[in-house]
C-alpha cells in the first residue's frame, strides 16, 4: 500500500453544471442534482455515469454520487473525469475537504473550482482506494437498503389505514388527539444548551422518515426545565407548522419541541392511527389554501378540522398490524443510525491513511450486515 501526495486536480476536474429551469424539465429517467442533492428528473442526461457532484453556490460542502447519467445543474460543480483513479474513492475523498475554505469572498460566496484544485490530498494506489470504497460502500448500502425497506414499510401503514376507513365516521380532529404545543429555553443562556443531550425537535428536523432520530439541536434538563414543551415521549407525532410546514414525524426516541411544531397524542386511538390522521389533515388543509401560499398552520384550523375516523372493529385491526410494521421501522432507522456514525467515523481515517483498510475483514463486515 502506497501513499502519494497530489492538489485535487491532479486526480479529479472539477467542471460548472448545466442550466436547466423548471419550466423546462420533463420527468424522466435522469436524476437531476443541484448543489443540495437530488431535485428531480429529466427526459435528458447532460453527463454519463459515474458522477460526483457537489456544491457550486447556496448549499457548500454536500456531495453526491451517480452511478447513472445525470443533470447536474449550474449552481453545482461535477466530475466524470477521475484520471485513473477509483470513482467511488473519489467520492469519499470529496466528502472530507475543507470546502468552506475555498469560498470566494463576493456578495454571493461560491467555489472557484480554480482554487479548489489546488486543494492538497494524499491517495494511495488505485487497489487500496477500491477497498475503502468497498468498505465504506458496504455501509452506504445497508443503509440505503433500509430507507428503502421503511418506505415499503410506510407504504402499507398507509394502505392498511386507506382499508380500515372503509367503515369510518366523520369527527372533529380534537375528538380524538390532544393538540400539545412547543417552546425554545432563552438561546442566550448557555446553561440551557452546552453539553446538551436532550434531542430539541424543529422543522428542519422532517426528513421524510417516519420516525425522527436525531435532531440539529440539543438541549440540557435544565434548559427542558426552563422551556414552554415537555419532553414528547417516542411515537408522539410531530406537524411542523411554521418554516418548513405541513412535515409530519413521529419521535423515535424522547424529545423536546420548539414552538414552531405542534405534537399530538391520542386521546381514543393509537399513536400510529394519530400519524395517519395528521397526514390526512395537512392534505385537507392544503387543498383548502387553494393554491395560496401554506405559510402556517394555526391551533384554530387544526381544532375545527374535520376527519374521517375508523370504526372501532376496523381500528383495532389497522392498530395491531400497524404497531408491528412502526415497531420495525423504528428498528431499521435506529440501525441505520448506528451505521451512519460508523461509517462517519471510519471515513477520514481511512481516505487519511491512518487506518489500514488491508487489515479490516471485509468478509466479516460484509456477513454482519447481512445479518442486520
Amino acid at each position: 500500500m502506497s501513499w502519494t501526495q497530489k492538489t485535487l486536480g491532479e486526480i479529479v476536474n472539477l467542471k460548472r453544471g448545466f442550466d436547466l429551469p423548471s419550466s423546462s424539465r420533463v420527468d424522466g429517467p435522469y436524476p437531476v442534482f443541484s448543489s443540495s442533492g437530488q431535485t428531480g428528473t429529466h427526459s435528458e442526461a447532460a453527463v454519463k455515469g459515474p458522477c460526483v457532484i457537489t456544491g457550486r453556490y447556496g448549499t457548500i460542502g454536500q456531495v453526491f454520487y451517480s452511478d447513472a447519467a445525470c443533470w447536474p445543474l449550474n449552481t453545482s460543480l461535477y466530475s466524470t473525469e477521475f484520471k485513473g483513479n477509483n470513482p467511488k474513492f473519489v467520492y469519499y475523498l470529496l466528502k472530507t475537504l475543507p470546502w468552506r475554505d475555498y469560498l470566494t469572498a463576493s456578495a454571493v460566496p461560491g467555489i472557484n473550482r480554480n482554487h479548489v484544485h489546488l486543494c492538497p490530498v494524499c491517495v494511495p494506489d488505485y487497489e487500496t482506494q477500491t477497498s475503502i470504497a468497498t468498505v465504506l460502500g458496504l455501509l452506504d448500502h445497508k443503509i440505503d437498503v433500509n430507507t428503502k425497506l421503511n418506505g415499503y414499510l410506510a407504504d402499507a401503514v398507509d394502505g392498511l389505514f386507506e382499508k380500515a376507513l372503509g367503515q369510518a365516521e366523520e369527527k372533529t380532529l380534537t375528538d380524538v388527539v390532544e393538540i400539545l404545543s412547543g417552546g425554545t429555553p432563552k438561546t442566550k443562556i448557555s446553561e440551557y444548551w452546552e453539553d446538551g443531550e436532550i434531542p430539541f425537535f424543529g422543522p428542519g428536523d422532517a426528513n421524510g422518515s417516519t420516525y425522527c432520530l436525531t435532531t440539529a439541536k440539543r438541549i440540557t434538563q435544565l434548559g427542558l426545565e426552563n422551556c414552554n414543551s415537555e419532553l414528547y415521549p417516542v411515537d408522539t407525532v410531530f406537524l411542523t407548522a411554521r418554516g418548513t410546514v405541513g412535515k409530519v414525524a413521529m419521535a423515535g426516541k424522547p424529545m423536546a419541541m420548539n414552538q414552531s411544531c405542534f405534537a399530538f397524542r391520542g386521546l381514543s386511538v393509537s399513536q400510529p392511527a394519530v400519524y395517519q390522521i395528521i397526514k390526512r389533515a395537512v392534505r385537507s388543509l392544503k387543498a383548502k389554501a387553494n393554491g395560496a401560499t401554506f405559510a402556517a398552520i394555526n391551533t384554530r384550523d387544526l381544532k375545527i378540522e374535520e376527519i374521517l375516523v375508523p370504526s372501532d372493529d376496523e381500528l383495532t385491526a389497522f392498530e395491531e398490524e400497524a404497531a408491528s410494521l412502526h415497531s420495525m421501522m423504528r428498528v431499521n432507522e435506529e440501525e441505520s443510525l448506528k451505521l451512519s456514525s460508523l461509517r462517519d467515523a471510519l471515513l477520514p481515517k481511512l481516505i487519511a491513511g491512518e487506518i489500514d483498510v488491508s487489515e479490516l475483514d471485509l468478509k466479516q463486515l460484509n456477513s454482519h450486515l447481512g445479518e442486520c
